[in-house]
């Protein structure tokens, strides 16, 4: 499970102009036009995901009721892919 809170660069509690904020952010940045990298289409998919999902009340409420649940079921392996993700983007 992605962690769309750290593709944003946002914490869980942001609001929704936040979240439009950090994704324009991201948008510019990774967007294949715009950037030459080889994974930049990736990661702009992975920043339109993210705002899809917490754009959206409804599906951030699912969203962070099922992350949520995953923390309760899986500490360690969830523990795990959110440092991952964020250390690759803080390190990039």
């Amino acid at each position: 499970m992605k962690d769309f809170y750290a593709v944003l660069g946002i914490a869980s509690d942001a609001t929704h102009s936040e979240v439009t904020q950090a994704y324009r952010r991201k948008a510019l940045k990774f967007h294949p036009d715009r950037n030459s990298a080889a994974d930049a289409a990736e990661q702009f998919r992975e920043v339109q995901d993210a705002y899809d999902t917490l754009a959206d009340a409804e599906r951030r409420r699912e969203y962070d009721e099922n992350r949520r649940r995953n923390l309760l079921d899986k500490p360690l392996d969830t523990a795990r892919e959110i440092w991952q993700h964020y250390l690759k983007g803080v390190l990039q």
